[in-house]
């Protein structure tokens, strides 16, 4: 297809889209993605995962601090973009950019719209215990994604699905829509649907102040809340015992019964692995953890370990 498309997105997710309009022979002129930023114990300056897979495409890349740049956008403008497509880029659009090309800038946003607008719908949906949720194509206009509508694909969310998971999903069912979209809306054939902003619900970014593990909470809330943003960020508490005090963050976990006060350990099996902390409601199996200093690791060798026992109590970071 001649038609020219200028690609904005920044992670992993971005990157399954950016691939699936590549195979699918779609001419995709550039790539738009955040600056290179240090990341990791070592601080290390690391390209988005955007940048990598385009400069090994021979993708041309741009990496500009901001878009409301008039040297920046009568850049964007010389490269007469005929669709602009967008997914996670991480940067508001202003006006001007949206007016640029003939077909629109095209999101791929992750949640079903008018649910979850914003930063972190992925995230979010899992978080509040949604059990499905999906990919819309919209085509985008000055609000927070609030622009209308051209296709939708629902997602199922099993219980024991994190956001990692979630995200890949998320790529590959986003990918082959926007595929069988962009056709569409090149022929004319596309229908808009405006969204109802009366149903409209907003997803707004994880701050850190949200990953510290309250155990008076129920245990299904603190389940979502770790497979929430597991990779991406880690939920923490504090764990107290004969050994003193020492900072535990959670990878996975299952929803099981058990009574005790919350917070307490009230099952430590180094056979099972069973790593039971009782909760406001119900408890919490702990399957997968990160001790302060070390590296991931299951329940059971920690328990074998014997870095905690029963009775050891998890304390709020």
């Amino acid at each position: 297809m001649d038609k020219k498309i200028v690609f904005f997105g920044t992670p992993e997710f971005a990157v399954s889209i950016l691939e699936g309009l590549i195979n699918e022979g779609f001419n995709v002129t550039a790539a738009f993605t955040q600056t290179d930023k240090p990341k990791g114990r070592g601080n290390r300056v690391q390209m988005s995962p955007v940048k990598e897979y385009a400069l090994v495409h021979g993708i041309p890349v741009y990496q500009p601090r901001t878009l409301r740049d008039a040297e920046v956008l009568d850049g964007i403008e010389a490269m007469s973009p005929d669709m602009i497509v967008v997914a996670a880029y991480g940067k508001i659009f202003p006006q001007r950019l949206l007016d640029i090309p003939e077909y629109g800038c095209i999101n791929v946003h992750g949640s079903l719209l008018p649910s979850y607008r914003g930063a972190a719908p992925v995230q979010r949906s899992i978080i509040n215990g949604e059990t499905r949720t999906g990919v819309t194509i919209m085509r985008m206009d000055a609000g927070c994604d609030t622009g209308d509508m051209i296709a939708k694909a629902v997602i199922p969310i099993p219980d024991d699905m994190n956001c990692g998971e979630l995200f890949f999903e998320m790529g590959r069912v986003g990918s082959a829509l926007l595929n069988e979209t962009v056709p569409r809306i090149f022929d004319g054939t596309a229908e808009y649907e405006p969204q109802d902003g009366e149903a409209a619900t907003y997803s707004p970014k994880i701050e850190k102040s949200e990953l510290s593990l309250d155990f008076q909470k129920p245990a299904k809330k603190l389940h979502d809340l770790i497979r929430g943003v597991y990779p991406l960020l880690v939920c923490g508490c504090v764990q107290h015992g004969a050994k003193g005090a020492r900072g535990l963050r959670i990878a996975k976990t299952v929803v099981c019964e058990g009574e005790g006060e919350p917070g307490t350990v009230i099952k430590a099996d180094p056979k099972s692995g069973d790593l039971i902390v009782a909760c406001g409601e119900g408890a919490l199996n702990i399957r997968e953890l990160i001790p302060e200093g070390k590296q991931k690791m299951s329940s059971a060798d920690y328990i074998r370990g014997r870095q905690i026992s029963e009775t050891d109590t998890l304390w709020i970071i």
